[in-house]
């Protein structure tokens, strides 16, 4: 009995000192990157949001992928659209600034209602949306829910079928309590992240090399934060139960829709993900590039190029 109770305690002095670490790793990663913008309140979540070009202008709603934030899209391609465009970069419930409530759910329904209620909040007139990856996925689900807030879907890598297995890349997210989440984010997460940080980030943008300034100007560092953890964690696990759904109301939707794919994409190949969607997906088209995932962050040029042309293709 002594045994067991000195290894309880010097497991809870360890999970203890963890926590405290992390705490720590977060106040610096918060004072280095603090939010870029402004905060808009809606059902169920307090959005983080970075407005860029004349409110005059057609508007674009730009949403990251899993385990993101609106860095990715600030990093250089925003920048590159807001000549055109009235920009909004927006961090998704739950993931960089943004705040999901205790009570929301992180589905692709409820995410969805979020950006609707977002356009609606800020007086948008149907933007065109512009989705990466796992908001792709709530682009689409936007677009299928609330047809007169979209204009248009320019989908970059977009999730839009339910992936035959979880990439290692987010396999450590794959937590279904809610309470081994919260644990996990505030303990071992962060050196877990640490050791296999090099290994990740090379499977999430191959073939293309990383971004020398992604940690800071590309906001990877954000993502050690517990509250990241937890709300990629809830994205994740979320994503089976509502796919099947989405895949289902392709074949309804009749706005103008654009897939842009890298040809070396590792985490969702365009074979897999783009084909199909064009296959169900009336008028929908597919454009190809040579690249990995993470094309905002390693082509804005050619991603802002490719917003234009589903852009153009809405206004006319």
């Amino acid at each position: 009995m002594m045994v067991l109770i000195s290894l309880l305690i010097v497991l809870a002095l360890l999970l203890g000192a963890l926590w405290a670490f992390t705490g720590q790793a977060v106040r610096r990663v918060e004072a280095a990157l603090p939010p870029q913008g402004r905060f808009v309140e809606v059902p169920g979540a307090r959005l983080h949001i970075v407005e860029q070009g004349d409110k005059t202008r057609p508007a674009l709603l730009l949403i990251h992928g899993l385990s993101g934030n609106l860095r990715h899209f600030t990093h250089g391609m925003s920048e590159r659209l807001a000549a055109d465009f009235h920009v909004i970069a927006v961090d998704r419930p739950g993931a960089g600034y943004s705040i999901r409530a205790a009570d929301a759910l992180a589905g692709l329904p409820t995410q969805a209602d979020a950006m609707a209620a977002l356009i609606a909040a800020l007086g948008l007139q149907r933007p065109v949306v512009a989705g990466h990856s796992l908001g792709g996925a709530v682009a689409l689900a936007l677009a299928q829910r609330h047809p007169d807030k979209v204009g248009a879907l320019a989908l970059i890598a977009p999730l839009t079928h339910t992936p035959s297995r979880v990439s290692p890349v987010f396999a450590g997210l794959d937590i279904g309590s809610a309470w081994l989440r919260r644990l996990v984010a505030h303990t071992i997460a962060l050196p877990i992240a640490k050791a296999r940080s090099e290994a990740v980030l090379g499977l999430a943008f191959a073939p293309e090399p990383v971004p020398r300034d992604f940690a800071l100007s590309g906001g990877g560092l954000l993502t050690v934060r517990p509250s990241h953890f937890i709300g990629a964690s809830a994205d994740l696990v979320s994503v089976p139960q509502d796919l099947p759904t989405l895949e289902q109301g392709y074949a309804g939707m009749t706005l103008p829709v654009g897939a842009l794919y890298g040809r070396g994409d590792r985490l969702l190949a365009p074979e897999e993900q783009g084909t199909p969607l064009i296959d169900k997906l009336p008028g929908a088209t597919l454009e190809l590039v040579d690249g990995g995932h993470m094309l905002p962050l390693t082509q804005p040029a050619a991603c802002a190029d490719f917003v234009r042309r589903v852009a153009a293709r809405a206004a006319s």
